[in-house]
């Protein structure tokens, strides 16, 4: 290789590690932890190549490349990240970056990206774009969208790819993988966040409310939760709405469809559950989200991600132990992201120090999941009413859902020995209940918040408050306008 490549990177080690690589493969290297020296030599006119970090102490490096383009047009740029997320990967696709490549990255990967960026034929000199908006990310998004796996990095780059584009979206995969989060993330990212977002479920899918649907998302985005669950009358319905918004007078104000599906939609259309045209008319771009257990070498991360967020929002501070981290890795995840997610905030809870510790994750691993969706043994009903089926306790009657409280609250007590708990025990173990509690609700009553509302004798928008502050996302739940 021959060339001149200026490296910014705040970690000493990468930067000795890539001037080393690189000036033994024939590059002159220029390195520096800060982005304002990287923009000095640029405008200098040096080098032929950029490799740059995303998190900088005096910046964000995705940021600086409408500079760098404006000062040399043809300077191509490699951005380098252990943000390993989704608005990392979009971020730099609409910066119009060279190559992304997430850390911890393979080293002759990167050469020979970089010896592709080297070697390419210089371009014309394109305007300089407008400069990118500040750093956004999904609401907050109940699943967190990260992922150093190849097969996570490929759907970021997809959903890069397509994020803008006028085209229907199939989001497949297992329950608890994220579909809608990932929904979710092609609005609140794209150029059409300030626009309606509108989620219909099979619960919701008569004629008025398909046509509210697509009032609401009007110029936005509607996302269709599971369409092989509606019925034959109801997909009929969406498959007019979808011919109307492409044909009708209003078709330059559509809204774009995203729809989540199982991980294998057309054998959907086989088994006769999806109509095969209304899934034809979904099917423009198919995103594909793999399973927890297809990208092991994420667990950990997720892990650490969702316990430093069950921290900021209240509960105590928690980290893994080394076989404690050993175990959760080899755990299959039948219920995916968010099986892990209802563990980690488990372990938050209920663990007796800053460090979980093997045996209290073999406790986790050993008890139900919300998310995995495993069977309960635990009867919840409303008070007794004429109408309640057979073998069903009431709550008030010391039942059984009291006994196994009472003995889960014992063994929390237990594993602090002659220590009492951190105080706070109160609003923790509420919190703790209140979760699984609207979650049970919400999927009981398919999504629909002002039954959901109903049957826990809540007002409406108290139950909308405390899904918002406990960022509760159920499969089947949709948005009320």
């Amino acid at each position: 290789m021959d060339g001149t490549v200026l490296i910014a990177d705040d970690d000493r080690t990468i930067r000795t590690v890539l001037t080393q690589a690189l000036t033994r493969a024939g590059c002159r290297v220029y390195a520096t932890g800060s982005l304002a020296q990287l923009l000095k030599w640029v405008e200098e006119g040096r080098g032929d190549l950029v490799i740059t970090d995303v998190m900088m102490p005096d910046g964000n490096g995705i940021d600086r490349i409408p500079a760098i383009r404006d000062a040399r047009p043809d300077l191509p740029v490699i951005v380098i990240s252990a943000q390993n997320t989704i608005v990392t990967a979009i971020r730099a696709t609409e910066a119009e970056a060279f190559e992304y490549l997430p850390k911890p990255f393979d080293l002759p990967d990167l050469m020979t990206k970089v010896g592709q960026a080297l070697s390419r034929r210089p371009r014309k000199s394109d305007p300089a774009p407008e400069p990118l908006p500040a750093m956004r990310e999904a609401a907050d998004p109940a699943m967190p969208l990260i992922g150093h796996a190849a097969s996570m990095q490929a759907l970021f780059r997809m959903v890069a790819r397509v994020l803008n584009a006028d085209l229907p979206v199939i989001i497949a995969g297992e329950a608890g993988v994220g579909k809608t989060t990932i929904a979710r993330s092609f609005h609140e990212l794209s150029d059409r966040r300030d626009r309606g977002l509108a989620i219909l479920t099979s619960s919701d899918a008569g004629e008025d409310a398909i046509a509210r649907a697509a009032e609401r998302a009007q110029g936005g985005t509607i996302v269709i939760e599971n369409p092989g669950g509606f019925d034959p009358a109801a997909q009929a319905r969406l498959i007019g709405l979808i011919e109307t918004m492409e044909s009708g007078p209003d078709r330059a104000q559509a809204p774009r469809v995203v729809a989540t599906t199982g991980p294998d939609p057309q054998a959907d259309v086989a088994s006769g559950r999806l109509r095969s045209d209304l899934y034809y008319r979904l099917a423009g771009v198919t995103v594909s989200v793999p399973p927890l257990r297809a990208r092991v070498d994420d667990i950990l991360p997720l892990a650490a991600h969702l316990l430093a967020r069950a921290a900021a929002q209240g509960l105590p501070e928690r980290m893994l132990s080394d076989d404690a981290a050993a175990i959760l890795r080899a755990h299959p995840f039948p219920g995916n992201v968010r099986e892990l997610e209802n563990m980690m905030r488990r372990l938050a809870l209920t663990a007796s120090g800053l460090t979980i510790s093997a045996a209290e994750m073999r406790d986790a691993l050993s008890q139900p999941s919300v998310g995995s969706r495993a069977p309960t043994p635990v009867s919840v009903s409303r008070d007794p009413a004429p109408s309640e089926p057979a073998g069903v306790t009431p709550l008030h009657t010391g039942s059984r859902l009291s006994d196994s409280v009472e003995a889960h609250l014992q063994r929390y007590f237990d594993l602090h020995g002659d220590a009492l708990p951190p105080p706070g025990l109160y609003d923790r173990i509420l919190r703790e209940v209140e979760r699984p509690l609207l979650q049970v609700a919400l999927d009981a009553t398919g999504g629909n918040q002002l039954r959901c509302a109903d049957l826990l004798g809540i007002n409406r928008n108290t139950l909308r408050k405390k899904l918002t502050e406990l960022n509760i996302e159920v499969t089947r739940r949709r948005k009320l306008m």
